[in-house]
């Protein structure tokens, strides 16, 4: 998946990083801390999203309806879940370097249990501890580069999970077109950078100080601090509206291409995924300097536009217009998510960090699961494309509500 920048856009006032004495326990300087958790959390969603364009192989290999391809997809979300509700905000107790070893390691264990899955249970239990790796380490790695960098920590948090996934589902539907055997080709390259990574941990700075309550902590719960529940609430609909659509697009968008629109090449189910994630990432970059409200409406509007479009070209079986809705429903995407995130993270104190950033992700992980479990436990029944279609239809109607509260509110 921070603390309020120091830009025009917060009024919050900057408080210094921790000290030698409090936190920075190794020579390297904070900066290196700050490229390492980006790169880190890169490569968390990076592995998370490689997955997606690998559901036609594994259909085809163990012969997968929709249905299980979901089920799949919720073991994932349902172990992240876990991981947030009681390890997510651990890292303000222990430190950021354990945890952040903690979630490389069952990264690469994932990478391991994929490469050698034989079988649906095999390929589930491999999405379990992904999702662990992806719950314990979001968190951490997104409240360590807030604690080195402040000026640009909340842009790098907002952009670092669409380029993850933009990288990891390119980079997977590549090597599925070619090169050879890419059910291990995938996990083998995602396997090599995780063990650089791992090395790397060694040798980084620890970016805050230890305190007691680690035990406590793990108790599953829920914290939002008191000042943020409000400004949470407000944000609830376009925040569900911008990960449904997420949820769409890295469970079922691949099936729907190949389906739906009989469209076989993994390469295009991969490039649609992509553009995605690609075009938030640009929005949340070119839009940093934008007011949160100001993002937060064109956000919502452009995504209910972008998602009727694709919805258009799912109808008509035309890539082109699905790829331009995707487009356009990216700069939605993007822009709903940073405005989400600049107004909801000033109102945490430092050491509030992690845990608020756990709350917001367990939201975030609800809508982006629940719809897509939803969507394909109703394919049997009306068929994907109508699903696709209802599901799309969800996702306009909260993004428009969102969008109508806006207007008439001065935050």
């Amino acid at each position: 998946m921070q603390a309020c920048p120091a830009t025009p856009q917060c009024d919050a006032p900057a408080k210094a990083l921790p000290s030698q004495s409090q936190g920075w326990t190794r020579s390297l300087a904070p900066g290196a801390m700050t490229l390492f958790s980006f790169a880190a959390a890169m490569l968390i969603a990076g592995s998370s999203a490689a997955v997606t364009p690998l559901y036609r192989l594994y259909q085809e290999s163990l012969h997968l309806t929709p249905f299980w391809i979901t089920i799949v997809f919720a073991s994932y979300v349902a172990s992240l879940l876990a991981a947030l509700l009681t390890v997510g905000g651990l890292s303000d107790y222990v430190g950021r370097r354990p945890v952040i070893l903690a979630a490389l390691l069952l990264n690469a264990a994932a990478m391991i249990l994929f490469a050698e899955a034989a079988d649906v249970a095999q390929l589930i239990l491999a999405r379990a501890v992904q999702g662990l790796c992806v719950g314990v380490g979001t968190t951490a790695l997104g409240a360590a580069i807030l604690d080195t960098n402040r000026a640009r920590g909340p842009l790098l948090n907002s952009v670092t999970p669409f380029l993850g996934m933009t990288a990891g589902s390119l980079g997977a539907a590549t090597l599925i077109t070619f090169a050879p055997d890419p059910l291990h080709r995938v996990y083998d390259v995602l396997l090599g950078l995780t063990a650089v990574m791992i090395a790397l941990l060694w040798v980084m700075p620890e970016s805050i100080s230890r305190k007691t309550g680690a035990l406590a902590s793990l108790r599953p719960h829920v914290s939002v601090p008191t000042q943020s529940r409000s400004v949470l609430a407000k944000l609830t609909p376009a925040n569900v509206a911008a990960w449904a659509l997420g949820g769409l697009y890295l469970s079922l968008m691949p099936t729907v291409v190949a389906t739906a629109m009989a469209v076989h090449s993994p390469w295009v189910g991969g490039v649609v995924v992509s553009a995605l994630m690609l075009t938030a990432a640009v929005a949340v970059a070119t839009f940093r300097d934008w007011p949160a409200r100001r993002l937060i409406l064109t956000g919502t509007s452009t995504l209910s536009l972008g998602v009727a479009v694709s919805m258009f070209g799912i109808h008509e079986q035309q890539v082109a217009a699905l790829l331009a809705g995707t487009v356009i429903a990216g700069v939605g995407f993007g822009s709903t998510f940073s405005g989400t995130l600049r107004t909801l993270l000033p109102t945490a104190e430092p050491h509030q960090r992690a845990g608020l950033l756990s709350a917001f992700y367990v939201q975030s992980y609800l809508a982006f699961s629940l719809p897509a479990v939803a969507a394909g436990l109703s394919v049997p029944l009306i068929g994907l494309s109508t699903a696709a279609y209802l599901y799309g239809a969800v996702i306009v109607v909260l993004a428009i509500i969102s969008m109508v509260a806006s207007l008439f509110t001065n935050r």
